[in-house]
């Protein structure tokens, strides 16, 4: 079996250890070894659902027989803002990278693109985030968290918002009729500290976090 994965830096398998980032590719060698996969990864750091729509449609002019998998991990990105805007302009207007509305837009472009070249577009949750933390990781450099909060309202909008976004792909998951893999309740679910399952920036899940998104889809694959 052929999986394509498509998505951000969550399932590119990025860590923030010893404050840099590195990419560890564990969990798909692992699960290509477990389950006799050809696993591609075409994640990328930083990758909105818009950015990687002209990929998807290059790769779907190649029609094949069936037998392929695409696995979808968009939102993550698409929910962020210009934080330094923000923190320059609180009472502003700020739009995130991708509104809700684009975001449904494309993303359903993608599966259907997907879907139409032969492949079996398979989308996930997004892992949750701390709110907290990822505030705290964006103004270690000078950025204004009184700012910011002002524009907020409150710190954990932060989490609602990325939130939304994991909601809008369980809603296209069944408005498409594409398999689904919740790779955020066995986050939430876990016994662990929370902040044990991410890495300091409270947005990329740690090693413990990466072993929790390995084992929801060794589940999955029964």
């Amino acid at each position: 079996m052929n999986v394509t994965v498509y998505g951000d830096s969550i399932l590119k398998g990025v860590l923030l250890e010893g404050g840099r980032y590195i990419v560890e590719h564990g969990w798909e060698q692992k699960l290509a070894e477990r389950f006799g996969l050809h696993v591609e990864n075409r994640s990328r750091f930083g990758c909105t659902i818009r950015k990687a729509l002209e990929r998807i449609r290059k790769d779907a002019e190649t029609v094949c027989d069936g037998t392929e998998y695409a696995l979808l991990e968009f939102g993550g990105n698409d929910c962020d803002f210009d934080w330094a805007e923000v923190s320059a302009a609180p009472e502003g207007e700020h739009n995130c990278k991708t509104p809700p509305q684009l975001f449904l837009d494309v993303y359903r472009r993608a599966i259907r693109l997907l879907r139409d070249a032969g492949r079996t577009p398979v989308l996930t949750t997004l892992p949750p985030i701390n709110a907290e933390l990822y505030l705290r990781f964006l103004c270690r450099d000078g950025l204004s968290r009184e700012n910011i909060v002002r524009w907020l309202g409150d710190v954990e909008r932060i989490y609602r918002w990325q939130e939304n976004y994991s909601q809008m792909a369980e809603q296209l998951s069944r408005e498409e009729s594409t398999p689904l893999i919740d790779l955020r309740r066995p986050f939430l679910q876990d016994a662990r500290p929370p902040k044990a399952l991410l890495c300091a920036d409270g947005i990329h899940p740690s090693r413990l976090g990466q072993g929790l998104i390995y084992e929801t889809f060794c589940a999955a694959l029964g």
